[in-house]
């Protein structure tokens, strides 16, 4: 059983970063696809960005150029720097795991909340 745990969430200004991080436990870490999802109040989840086990990276249209993905598997994280934040931006995020040959992500952690003050 894989076991996802988000952090790094918080309040910020318009234009302003955050780093998010999402430690995994109970699984092969390395061996997996991680993505970031987004719920805001009243909206459908929403897909931000993901990364490969071998490293590849895609971004949702909104968060291109801004959001960056990456990964540490020797500390089983997965972040996301957020920079130019917008209030739109605003959402609780969460981390999925997808184990290689699924068709859809496994694991999900709880969210982090960000808030993002114009």
């Amino acid at each position: 059983q894989v076991q996802l745990v988000e952090s790094g969430g918080g309040l910020v200004q318009a234009g302003g970063s955050l780093r998010l991080s999402c430690a995994a436990s109970g699984g092969t870490f390395r061996s997996y696809t991680m993505g970031w999802f987004r719920q805001a109040p009243g909206k459908q989840r929403e897909w931000v960005a993901t990364i490969t086990s071998g490293g590849s990276t895609t971004y949702a249209d909104s968060v291109k150029g801004r959001f960056t993905i990456s990964r540490t598997n020797a500390k089983n994280t997965v972040y996301l720097q957020m920079n130019s934040l917008k209030p739109e931006d605003a959402a609780v995020y969460r981390c999925a795991a997808r184990i290689i040959g699924a068709p859809a992500y496994d694991y999900w952690g709880q969210g982090t909340q960000v808030t993002v003050s114009s």
